[in-house]
């Protein structure tokens, strides 16, 4: 099994107005893939993959804060640096050379350097190096190291940057790389039961979870071992604060199930069977279906409801309906309180992180697609047939596979899917994505 670089995340903390917002666009520019059919990915841009040279990260900006007093400013950046510090590897911190050193970035400054975590320092809007390099030497005054100056409007400096983030990354990879454990990220939304889960699975209650909506801790990794298998549950349960207003609630639920999922190969989804499942559910389940997770929904409490021989399938049909774009998904039906199914969890895991892993030889991948190619017959347009020549593998987790085709426009969305279910026909692949990548190839080579 070929071992997998978690994708470093990078968050951004800042007041209002620095140009957080210009720097995201401009990094996630025409990086950003917008997976069609995904929900909540376009409206709400909190997260974006970004690659600088062979690197590629995940960047989260932290808040938006609305300014309305000098305290609120501050308790809000406080609140960014606290989740930057919680989900980050490397911390930008984003100041303004025009409005200069504020009070509030002082304070936020001591906060993100007793964290111990890399901080790179930047400060935007220098339109001229020359200008403004004393003020930018001002902020070696925070004590958190060099300024780093950039334009994110001019999109000057931005190379020199991301050299710097990206410098910091190795170090804080290698030690995972080495982590043959099974890693299982569970998400949700607040109060369907993520923790009494984990609790259930470990046996002992050393997580200490209330009823009370917004219960304050730490994501917590959970060790667990299970029928002579190693296998690491990684929680997003537990908000800070009880006040917090909804939109900032589900921002930090993004923001928390982004970095459980990009350290795990499974994610699983618990949604609540009482609350049925919503659109928001469908939005955690689009953040793994983006990253190319194995995935497994788990709907909790089913002990609650009243059943009769087509429970299930109605609500099966509900889940696969609301979440549609994840039709691999498996879907388990357990109950934290009373334990049911649970050990159905670690089985279904199993299988599902083999899928995710598995590998199939290119000889038996090309014998099912001429065979599919024969039983449909490619598109064409305006005269021009497409050809399929050749199909491998060529990583896992997700299993990834080349195409190689004649014409890539011909290669239309839905012949793709035809193809990907051929292959699902063959080997189940239950439980993971499977991505396609089409690459052209002239006739004559």
């Amino acid at each position: 099994m070929g071992k997998r670089k978690t994708k470093p995340i990078v968050a951004v903390v800042g007041r209002p107005n620095v140009g957080k917002s210009t720097l995201f666009n401009v990094l996630a520019g025409e990086m950003i893939s917008i997976v069609k059919d995904t929900p909540g990915i376009t409206r709400d841009r909190i997260y974006a993959d970004v690659s600088w040279l062979d690197m590629s990260f995940t960047l989260i900006d932290t808040g938006g804060i609305e300014p309305d007093s000098k305290d609120v400013i501050l308790s809000q950046m406080r609140e960014q640096a606290e989740i930057a510090i919680e989900t980050a590897d490397v911390i930008l911190f984003m100041v303004d050379v025009k409005q200069g050193l504020v009070d509030a970035d002082a304070k936020v400054a001591d906060m993100l350097r007793k964290s111990k975590k890399p901080i790179v320092l930047v400060v935007n809007k220098v339109d001229h190096v020359e200008k403004y390099m004393a003020d930018v030497y001002e902020f070696y005054n925070m004590g958190i190291g060099d300024p780093h100056p950039i334009s994110a409007a001019n999109r000057t400096g931005i190379g020199d940057m991301l050299d710097v983030v990206t410098s910091y990354f190795n170090k804080t990879v290698s030690a995972e790389e080495e982590d043959e454990r099974i890693k299982v990220a569970i998400v949700g939304k607040p109060n369907v039961g993520k923790s009494s889960i984990i609790n259930r699975l470990v046996g002992e209650n050393r997580v200490i979870v209330s009823d009370i909506a917004g219960t304050t801790r730490d994501a917590i990794d959970t060790d667990i071992r299970y029928n002579g298998k190693d296998y690491v549950f990684i929680d997003t349960a537990g908000l800070r604060k009880k006040n917090k207003i909804k939109e900032e609630l589900e921002r930090y639920m993004i923001v928390r199930t982004v970095s459980a999922v990009e350290r795990a190969d499974i994610a699983v989804l618990v949604i609540d069977a009482v609350e049925g499942v919503t659109e928001q559910d469908a939005k955690i389940a689009g953040i793994a279906h983006e990253r190319g997770k194995a995935v497994i929904i788990a709907v909790n409490k089913w002990d609650a409801i009243e059943k009769d021989n087509k429970t299930v399938n109605k609500f099966t049909n509900k889940v696969r309906e609301v979440l549609s774009f994840m039709s691999y998904a498996e879907i388990i039906f357990i109950s934290a309180v009373t334990g049911q199914r649970l050990p159905k969890l670690y089985e279904t895991i199993d299988i599902v992180n083999e899928n995710h892993s598995m590998r199939v030889s290119t000889g038996v991948l090309n014998e099912i697609m001429a065979e599919a190619v024969a039983l449909q017959q490619p598109p064409s347009d305006k005269g021009k047939r497409l050809r399929l020549y050749y199909i491998t593998q060529v990583s896992v987790k997700p299993p990834t596979f080349v195409i190689f085709v004649n014409d890539k426009e011909l290669m239309h969305f839905s012949y793709t899917r035809y193809i990907e279910n051929k292959i699902r026909e063959a080997f189940g692949f239950r439980g993971t994505p499977l991505k396609f990548i089409i690459r052209e190839r002239k006739e004559n080579q």
